[in-house]
């Protein structure tokens, strides 16, 4: 036997700290803190971003409140706390994530585990045919892959013989062995049988009894379902109890003489056992499943434990399950349920209602790989597909309110600027709305999922202007939304909410093409940013002491850290502020206050703000530019619609040209945005 097999040895490592020795609340809970920390603001409130969640190319988005709970839940096991006796229940809407999470966890925790520090270790028992009542079995692994360390601490047959023994043999200073012995459960039924069987053989000689004992690693193989297992709710038919616990093995009950051995039960054959080592059991919709397999679930959070004809087998598992609303609340119905419901940690998980991280989720949708056609040529995506899709669902998830207005709710839920209105208003918003008693009734936990833009996203794909155009062009991912709001959301009032948001997702889309085509006809990208960064320049220094008759006025830009010059244009600042309904002087003075308010808070933080974020700006801007600079030389949109004249068919084939050259348009999607631009389609 290889030195590094023994008991001895594996007790050393751990005294040393080469290995660990922790439950799995303990694993998953240094694996997610020891990963960083942040601090951040969402919705108006602080909270904590956990770094792990964030790690890999297709990671967690949002969903700050599930991971907060999740942490504390699992924290709390950790400590000692009355999570370690519960299993954590995530209930929401299909497609808002919950599974995505408890894999991306799963995945985190079987890399955690190859690392060598943290790398489980299990031990088997050898030899087993010179005990003479195993037949041709040779060798038995823990069924329920049992720490060494448990071994270590029920070497004796009582439990006070074996901390004596431990104390005088090992060693440990006083501080680690009470850590140890906080661990400490007895034996599972077979190995203690097996144990005791040995130790009937060598005499109660600890030393010949140890060489029957290899210490070996947990296998992390995903596909044998060991340290990270899941187990979907089936049908009421082909489900069963053994499908989690296990049953007697006929094939065992051919080597083994004694009836009584409670080897003769095949754990490995249940979804638990597998898990049972410091690992994380999945039950993927727990409350789909029959009454019966609930109530094994309830022995099992509840004791920790196996259990089959009154044999015992203790498990250190952390129990993590989902379930839809319509299951959960079907559940709760039945008052005779309640107990189980008692053993859960119920968080309901919402929908993502930040736009600007909608935008990675809709990526996640469209794919990464490149698009092609049916007949195999390369799929162009409309620079503006991505915006137009991730507002489109983004309203349908955020209610309706008397306070706010529903691109308002938007902005201010993605951290942006929404006019005079605060983010302790949606804050307010949102903790009423959490009292609700009624679920579905609470801040973004209805709306289009997920698997909803997902089909939206295959509608698009196979519609046959997308494949003649060679260009999935955002406009039409508003019919495709359509389709799916009609086809798959039942409920009457909700239909017509979602179809009313979709319609302000497109007053939005509109904007943002206003804003493209001015800087397509500008020939500069960022042609519209800089107009309102002029703005916002200007009304700063209007009231500068330095400013001279000339009106130019000398100012650091924070970006570059140079000395630039611009000069004040008052007749713009005053077209700016009138599309923006500022009549009065007082109604332009605090207009021009909180532009300077929102500037110095923001660039003490960001140095590259913008104010693109602030959309009635922005669009005050583009009209300005848009509706009076160039229809001061001739109408924009008359221009592009009435190409019958050489100097309107140049403007257009050059703005085609800029769009495809700098904006990353092509040229189906450039000339459907100019033929939508001159349209009155959802123009307010």
């Amino acid at each position: 036997m290889g030195e590094n097999q023994t008991l001895s040895h594996h007790i050393d490592s751990v005294k040393k700290g080469k290995r660990a020795f922790e439950n799995a609340f303990q694993s998953v809970s240094r694996m997610i803190l020891k990963a960083g920390i942040q601090k951040i603001t969402v919705k108006g409130k602080t909270t904590y971003q956990f770094d792990l969640f964030s790690k890999k190319k297709k990671h967690l988005i949002g969903m700050y409140d599930e991971i907060n709970s999740f942490v504390s839940f699992v924290k709390d096991a950790a400590e000692g706390g009355s999570s370690g006796e519960m299993a954590f229940v995530l209930v929401g809407e299909p497609g808002n994530g919950k599974t995505f999470f408890v894999d991306f966890l799963c995945d985190q925790y079987r890399e955690f585990l190859t690392k060598p520090d943290n790398r489980r270790y299990t031990f088997k028992f050898n030899n087993l045919d010179k005990l003479g009542s195993f037949g041709k079995i040779k060798t038995v692994e823990s069924q329920t892959y049992e720490d060494p360390m448990i071994l270590a601490m029920n070497l004796m047959e009582t439990k006070d013989g074996s901390r004596k023994h431990f104390e005088k043999i090992f060693k440990f200073p006083p501080k680690k062995l009470e850590s140890i012995y906080e661990k400490y459960r007895p034996l599972g039924a077979c190995s203690a049988y097996i144990w005791e069987l040995i130790r009937a053989h060598t005499d109660n000689d600890i030393k010949k009894m140890l060489a029957f004992i290899d210490i070996i690693p947990v296998p992390l193989i995903e596909s044998l379902g060991t340290v990270t297992g899941k187990y979907p709710a089936k049908d009421k038919i082909t489900s069963s109890a053994v499908d989690l616990l296990g049953e007697e093995s006929i094939q065992r009950l051919l080597h083994i003489s004694d009836t009584n051995n409670p080897y003769r039960f095949d754990l490995r054959r249940g979804a638990l056992a597998r898990v049972a080592g410091g690992g994380i059991h999945f039950s993927d919709e727990i409350y789909k499943n029959k009454k019966d397999l609930v109530q094994v679930y309830l022995g099992v959070i509840q004791n920790r434990s196996i259990e089959l004809d009154g044999f015992k087998w203790p498990i250190d598992t952390l129990i993590i399950a989902t379930s839809n609303n319509s299951e959960f609340d079907t559940f709760l119905a039945e008052r005779e349920e309640a107990p189980i419901i008692d053993r859960c940690r119920i968080c309901y998980v919402a929908h993502n209602t930040d736009y600007k991280l909608q935008e990675t989720l809709t990526s996640y949708a469209i794919g990464s790989d490149v698009k092609t056609t049916f007949n195999h040529e390369t799929l162009h995506q409309d620079p503006n597909l991505n915006y137009a899709a991730s507002v489109g669902v983004i309203l349908s998830r955020l209610p309706r309110s008397e306070k706010l207005t529903p691109v308002e709710t938007m902005k201010l839920a993605a951290g942006e600027v929404a006019g005079e209105k605060s983010h302790k208003t949606l804050a307010e918003l949102i903790d009423t709305l959490n009292r609700e008693t009624d679920i579905t009734k609470r801040f973004g936990q209805k709306g289009l999922g997920q698997r909803n833009l997902g089909r939206a996203v295959q509608l698009l794909l196979e519609s046959s202007e997308t494949n003649e155009g060679k260009c999935m062009f955002a406009l039409d991912i508003f019919k495709a939304l359509e389709t799916i709001i009609l086809d798959y959301v039942n409920d009457a009032q909700d239909r017509s909410k979602f179809l009313e948001d979709l319609k302000i997702a497109r007053g939005l889309y509109r904007e943002r093409v206003m804003t493209e085509m001015f800087n397509a006809y500008m020939d500069e990208p960022l042609a519209i940013k800089k107009d309102v960064m002029n703005y916002v320049n200007m009304i700063i220094g209007i009231d500068a002491e330095n400013l001279g008759v000339d009106m130019m006025w000398k100012y650091k830009d924070p970006q570059s850290g140079e000395l630039k010059a611009i000069k004040i244009d008052e007749r713009y600042i005053q077209n700016v502020e009138d599309r923006l309904g500022l009549k009065t002087d007082e109604q332009r003075t605090s207009f021009r206050n909180s532009i300077r308010k929102i500037y110095g808070q923001k660039i003490s933080v960001d140095i590259n703000y913008d104010f693109m974020d602030n959309l009635e700006l922005v669009k005050a801007v583009t009209d300005v530019r848009l509706k009076s600079d160039i229809a001061g030389a001739g109408s924009l949109i008359g221009a592009l619609a009435n190409r019958t004249n050489e100097e309107n068919q140049k403007l257009y084939d050059r703005m085609v040209t800029t769009m495809m050259g700098k904006l990353k348009y092509c040229s189906t999607c450039a000339q459907k945005t100019i033929e939508y631009f001159c349209s009155q389609e959802d123009d307010k």
